[in-house]
């Protein structure tokens, strides 16, 4: 009871007004599932499609929204955790997570590895030869998640971020500058020294973890610091800065298209830019396109209802199931049955193929879920109308939840609870 009723010796501060509503901020799984397409997109090789995503119009891509809103959900969903349930269900919670993603990831690679064997082509492609002429040591690499198929690299940083979360969550809600202080510091070690994590059978992971663990100690950060700095997030300095910023990055990523546009000599310089180790000029890009979408896109937009953002609502409720179906769908594009290279109808028929797919099965297991969520209200309704509903004092699931309302429960409570 004392883990319960003593989460922190610092409570969470003022968060963001949209991540206080007693609703889910749909904005949050609109940008995921969105990421969630483009991801898709720019994972069919050669495809014309892919320009609708966005690292052909600056520096970053959909990965940099992908971490940084696993942050932000790691904290409110883990928050509100330790707020039920104490330290001890928080941890819990989150090695459990981390342990879905690692079976996951587990579960893709051997798929990844079965379809290439039925098709019989994309081995090299997929990263996934390797496992054909050293089938046990792949295994026990990928274990220990130094073996990964193309596209799949994301998840092992996620398994990471997940069973280490609840030390982070810990130092943030005690010193959440320094916390990020340190976190920075980290990130600028690995460009100064290149600390890299080793990967099989040669090289390093490419979303190397000690660089982009800042995206998501920053979305964590933010939604526990944030509102000291919305008011300057949301002012005209700062929408004016972010899109001078993304206008440089635009014309310097479409510039090498057009000679006479960027000289050569600054295109040389820049780049291309390390994705690997999170370029601090795709850091600045993600950060500006950031201000200008939490200034264009409030809370309560009626845009957010229109079907279109509705199925990627669906998406971002799933990230998990429709990431792994992502690189699913994009793995059999590139079967020779398909032939996709230098066929641009087919490339936009099978990547409007796959998003349809992806919102389809997304809709489903919400379906799903509503279905499992509604099932034990029906038995209480049935063991209430039948009177033998038993007093809620005496139900330990519900102490177990709902621990005294002292005064540091009232106050975290009105924070984080939904």
């Amino acid at each position: 009871m004392h883990d319960r009723t003593h989460c922190s010796k610092r409570l969470i501060g003022e968060i963001p007004p949209e991540f206080r509503s007693t609703g889910r901020d749909p904005r949050i799984d609109v940008c995921r599932g969105i990421a969630l397409w483009w991801i898709f997109l720019d994972h069919v090789p050669n495809n014309v499609a892919s320009w609708l995503t966005l690292r052909n119009y600056g520096f970053c891509d959909a990965a940099e929204i992908f971490m940084f809103i696993s942050g932000v959900t790691c904290a409110l969903a883990y928050g509100r955790a330790c707020q039920r349930e104490g330290w001890s269900g928080m941890i819990g919670r989150s090695l459990r997570r981390g342990w879905d993603i690692y079976a996951a990831f587990l579960l893709l690679t051997l798929g990844c590895i079965v379809l290439v064997y039925l098709a019989g082509s994309a081995a090299d492609e997929s990263n996934t030869r390797i496992f054909f002429e050293h089938p046990g040591e792949a295994l026990a690499h990928a274990a220990i998640l130094q073996y990964r198929p193309v596209n799949t690299d994301v998840l092992p940083v996620f398994v990471v971020c997940h069973v280490l979360f609840a030390p982070l969550l810990w130092l943030l809600l005690r010193a959440p500058n320094v916390t990020l202080g340190l976190s920075l510091l980290l990130y600028a070690l690995v460009h100064i020294f290149g600390w890299r994590v080793p990967a099989w059978p040669d090289g390093a992971w490419f979303f190397n973890p000690l660089a982009w663990q800042l995206l998501i100690v920053l979305g964590a950060w933010y939604v526990i610091e944030g509102q000291k700095i919305r008011t300057w997030l949301t002012s005209r300095p700062a929408l004016v800065l972010s899109v001078l910023y993304l206008a440089f990055s635009l014309v310097l990523a479409r510039g090498q298209d057009i000679k006479p546009l960027v000289p050569q000599a600054l295109t040389d310089l820049l780049l291309p830019l390390d994705k690997s180790n999170l370029s601090p000029l795709r850091l600045l890009h993600f950060l500006a396109l950031a201000i200008v979408a939490l200034q264009l896109v409030p809370q309560g937009w009626r845009g957010l209802s229109t079907p279109v953002l509705r199925g990627a609502r669906s998406c971002g409720e799933n990230s998990l199931p429709i990431f792994c179906l992502g690189v699913v769908l994009a793995l059999v594009s590139q079967f020779d049955l398909f032939d996709v290279s230098n066929r641009p109808s087919m490339q936009i028929a099978l990547s409007l193929a796959g998003v349809l797919i992806m919102i389809v099965f997304a809709t489903l297991l919400n379906a799903l879920s509503s279905k499992r969520e509604r099932q034990p209200l029906a038995n209480a309704a049935e063991i209430s109308a039948s009177g033998t509903s038993r007093n809620v004092q005496d139900d330990p699931r519900k102490t177990a939840l709902d621990p005294p309302l002292n005064a540091h429960n009232v106050r975290l409570r009105a924070i984080i609870a939904r």
